[in-house]
């Protein structure tokens, strides 16, 4: 038991270290999911990069856990998260992540599948988010990722401003008009992931 409380000494500091590094990171990723402990319910957060995973269990889901790490100084880079409200006060860049938006486009034709409005909305915008994701990891140069990047955010920058009449179609343009800020820093950097797997990879285990 001594070994262990000297072992605690030892780390003490690291945590904080650990939070001052992450802070300068040009690019960081959070997410956080449900945890139980001892029977109680609460939530695991991770603030990670490549390098660095910060883990935070607290039983609130509150946005104050984000602030504890971010503080309050305006810091460099790029936030990957999802839209939760908890990160939108973090004092820098955020890029939401696709996936969760992809998944909203593509259950609105579940919902109506009967609707032509819709199926061509879905048709058409769907891809677009699919290739922001995956374009980064594609064996292309840095002149031709820009390239291609530029075009598809052009084209799904053209389809959610486009006028729709289904109120369906309008609340997901809405998030893109509402959002511009924090949709498209992935194609403005390379190492920005227009996506949040990274974080939920690292937080599943």
């Amino acid at each position: 038991i001594e070994a262990m409380h000297q072992l605690s000494r030892l780390l003490k500091d690291v945590p904080d270290q650990l939070i001052t590094a992450y802070r300068q990171c040009l690019v960081k990723h959070a997410d956080e999911t449900g945890w139980r402990n001892d029977g109680q319910n609460g939530y695991g957060w991770l603030f990670g990069t490549k390098d660095i995973a910060v883990f935070r269990f607290r039983q609130s889901r509150s946005g104050k856990v984000a602030q504890e790490v971010f503080g309050k100084e305006q810091l460099p880079g790029v936030l990957v998260v999802d839209r939760y409200k908890g990160y939108n006060k973090t004092p820098c860049d955020i890029q939401y992540c696709y996936a969760h938006l992809l998944r909203d486009i593509q259950n609105l034709e579940k919902e109506f599948p009967d609707n032509n409005e819709i199926k061509t909305f879905v048709q058409t915008s769907a891809p677009l988010l699919a290739d922001a994701m995956n374009l980064r990891s594609l064996p292309i140069g840095d002149e031709e990722f820009y390239r291609r990047a530029a075009m598809t955010k052009e084209e799904i920058f053209k389809i959610m401003n486009s006028e729709a009449n289904h109120f369906g179609i309008q609340k997901i343009q809405n998030i893109f008009r509402e959002n511009k800020h924090r949709l498209y820093h992935w194609a403005n950097n390379r190492d920005v992931p227009a996506d949040i797997n990274f974080a939920e990879r690292e937080l599943r285990p």
